[in-house]
């Protein structure tokens, strides 16, 4: 039995099953308008969510060159990161509907869309780790030392900061590597 996303099982349920709607279908006719729209959006969410992530890491060593501050940069990143993985967890629920959706249409292609949706999942939960638990205490330690800029190098405050900076970077990199191989096996899957 292959694997599937609940999601899956839910539209199993609530969707007509191929047997009663018969071949011409709009979920399960491969050159419909509709499949073609789920498929658009589920491409569109994670290329979106992964393209964001590049241009971010692209953009943000510029900010801390142009912007003379270093704290209004940290503000401005911190504004950025934050916008970033909330369209990042918009776009990757709207990628396992899609692709839940998908799914229903035949096993072949749920049997395709199981990598790509644990890939997405997995930068769900890292995103969510991220934004709620290492980029909130580093906004605690960014109010409590009021400038990052002026606390002295070897004030734990600042340690810890630099600490959890390391770890927000490499989370932000495990999901854009994931994203990348996500949206690889997704739009290598229709045949």
């Amino acid at each position: 039995m292959p694997v599937v996303p609940f999601w899956t099982d839910v539209l199993k349920v609530l969707l007509p099953s191929e047997g009663e709607l018969g071949r011409a279908s709009v979920l399960y006719n491969s050159s419909s308008p509709m499949r073609s729209t789920v498929r658009f959006l589920q491409v569109f969410a994670l290329g979106a969510w992964v393209g964001s992530i590049f241009y971010f890491s692209a953009i943000t060593p510029g900010l801390f060159r142009v912007i003379p501050n270093q704290d209004q940069t940290g503000i401005v990143v911190e504004f950025a990161i934050t916008r970033l993985h909330t369209m990042g967890i918009v776009g990757g629920l709207l990628f396992l509907l899609a692709s839940a959706i998908l799914a229903t249409a035949s096993s072949g292609a749920a049997k395709r869309l199981v990598l790509p949706a644990l890939g997405v999942t997995l930068m769900l939960i890292l995103t969510i780790v991220s934004q709620h638990v290492v980029i909130a205490r580093m906004m605690a330690l960014r109010r409590d030392m009021i400038s990052i800029a002026a606390t002295p190098a070897d004030d734990p405050r600042n340690i810890e900061f630099e600490k959890l900076h390391g770890y927000s970077v490499d989370l932000e990199g495990a999901v854009l590597l994931i994203g990348f191989a996500s949206l690889f096996l997704t739009v290598r899957t229709e045949r």
